[in-house]
């Protein structure tokens, strides 16, 4: 008997194997997406700069979804610009300080302008990609006020971010007057029960 059949027999045996398993993203892997959805609804598998656009295209919006993915790319690249900005200033404003660096130097004051002007500007999109995330995950945009507790808000917002997409996300989409071919969630009234 080769190797082969015998993994073909192993892989019969195995329940999960034997059941199709059922998505409730509009994508499931596998398929190939022809076009992005609408702003209106999760992008599900976007890529970096797919999402800065998206971020940015939805800067106050605070209504609707946002993917893992398209949270996680936002969070990089506010991360990697905060760091960047960071590095720059302290590098500057150490090398032009004239008390050895315990206050920077005049060159310094241009980059700490951009950082906070920077810091201010991603402010709002940054908080509503956080509330779009946890509309995804099912919860209350209200959630993110858990921000206003110093590192364990921080740290819960991060472990809610972390969780997966779920169904009763769903209850955040617009409700379309016709179904579009974009929109493949079934339509849903949060004010009914779908109990057993």
């Amino acid at each position: 008997m080769s190797a082969s059949s015998e993994s073909k027999k192993l892989v019969k045996h195995l329940p999960w194997k034997e059941q199709p398993i059922v998505s409730y993203q509009p994508n499931p892997s596998g398929t190939a997406q022809l076009s992005s959805p609408p702003l209106d609804l999760p992008h599900y598998g976007i890529g970096f700069v797919d999402a800065v656009k998206r971020g940015f295209k939805k800067y106050a919006t605070f209504t609707g979804r946002a993917s893992r993915s398209e949270y996680w790319w936002w969070t990089l690249f506010t991360f990697v610009i905060y760091l960047v900005l960071g590095l720059v200033t302290f590098a500057v404003g150490m090398a032009t300080s004239r008390d050895g660096g315990r206050t920077p130097g005049l060159l310094a004051m241009p980059l700490l302008i951009l950082f906070t002007v920077f810091f201010l500007g991603i402010l709002l999109p940054t908080l509503a990609v956080t509330v779009r995330r946890l509309h995804d995950g099912g919860y209350s945009g209200l959630v993110a006020l858990l921000f206003l507790l110093p590192y364990l808000g921080g740290l819960i917002i991060m472990i809610f971010a972390l969780l997966p997409s779920s169904p009763a996300g769903a209850k955040y989409d617009p409700i379309p007057a016709t179904p579009t071919p974009n929109n493949t969630y079934p339509q849903q009234n949060p004010y009914t029960s779908q109990g057993p």
